[in-house]
């Protein structure tokens, strides 16, 4: 017969059991998996790019990129399992042929780190975009604060408030806290009709976006100078007053990688949810 005590015991020795479980990474992709919203398929860049996924995962460091500074942080806070939205080595697919063959210090040293502390990294790039709504866009638009600002049939078209080239500059800039924005265009041409391309989509999605009816202003992510940049430049030239903000590639996407933290906190509660920032790569000199 069990007592009151004991069945306390026992009832509390299994609420601690249940406090103590923790994931393996593959788990947490799976349950990822199982919550996209859309069909999984192959081929992705969406796959393990080191560590172990059958370790238990102890912390989540959702980031919009593992940088080596990336990681240094994501350990000290006792994270193993980080979640990348870009590549880890350098490429797009994460091919190390060459960096393993020329023995590259600094890959050597980025891999000797996640070794050392025993990390996983797993991107999560192609389904985040593809789902519906795109899981980047949501998190841009969130810390624009353009959510009710789209246009009614161009998803990539947004209506503000009227205002020059120069303040929308300077508005992104404090919004998404970026160091080095660049600008094409008359600083005071008057602006209220934006086509945003965050990221890197290429000179053919940029371009279109340009054209598109209305648009007065094109924010980018990134983009070779020689295709959209030289193509703006060349845009002003012929008396067009259009206008370009290069935002950086980080800060164009970075609060999409925000919004997939707390995404992931919905459904995912046995361990903790870090979201961990890639700080922006350049800084202007005076």
């Amino acid at each position: 017969m069990i007592t009151r005590a004991c069945f306390l015991i026992l009832v509390l020795s299994h609420a601690g059991l249940a406090q103590e479980y923790r994931p393996t990474a593959a788990q947490v992709i799976g349950r990822i998996k199982q919550n996209i919203g859309i069909p999984w398929h192959e081929p992705t860049v969406d796959v393990f790019k080191a560590g172990d996924s059958s370790s238990t995962v102890t912390g989540i460091a959702v980031t919009m990129m593992a940088t080596l500074d990336v990681l240094q942080h994501a350990a000290a806070r006792g994270d193993n399992l980080i979640i990348t939205h870009e590549p880890l080595f350098y490429d797009h697919l994460d091919s190390t042929d060459r960096l393993e063959a020329s023995h590259d210090p600094v890959f050597e040293a980025k891999q000797a780190f996640i070794r050392e502390h025993h990390l996983i990294v797993w991107r999560f790039h192609d389904f985040w975009h593809a789902r519906t709504p795109d899981g980047i866009r949501t998190g841009m638009l969130r810390a624009l604060g353009w959510e009710k600002l789209r246009d009614q049939q161009e998803e990539d078209v947004f209506h503000i408030p009227r205002t020059t080239l120069k303040e929308l500059a300077k508005t992104l800039k404090r919004q998404l806290d970026i160091h080095a924005l660049r600008v094409v265009g008359d600083p005071d041409a008057s602006v209220s009709t934006v086509g945003l391309s965050e990221g890197f989509p290429g000179f053919d999605v940029n371009r279109h976006v340009f054209q598109l009816k209305g648009v007065e202003v094109l924010v980018i992510g990134e983009a070779h100078e020689w295709e959209t940049i030289e193509y703006a430049v060349d845009a002003v030239t012929t008396g067009n007053r259009k206008g370009l903000i290069v935002l950086g590639h980080i800060p164009s996407e970075q609060s999409g990688m925000q919004e997939c933290a707390r995404w992931l906190k919905t459904f995912v509660n046995e361990v903790r949810v870090d979201f961990v920032p890639t700080q922006e790569p350049f800084w202007v000199s005076e």
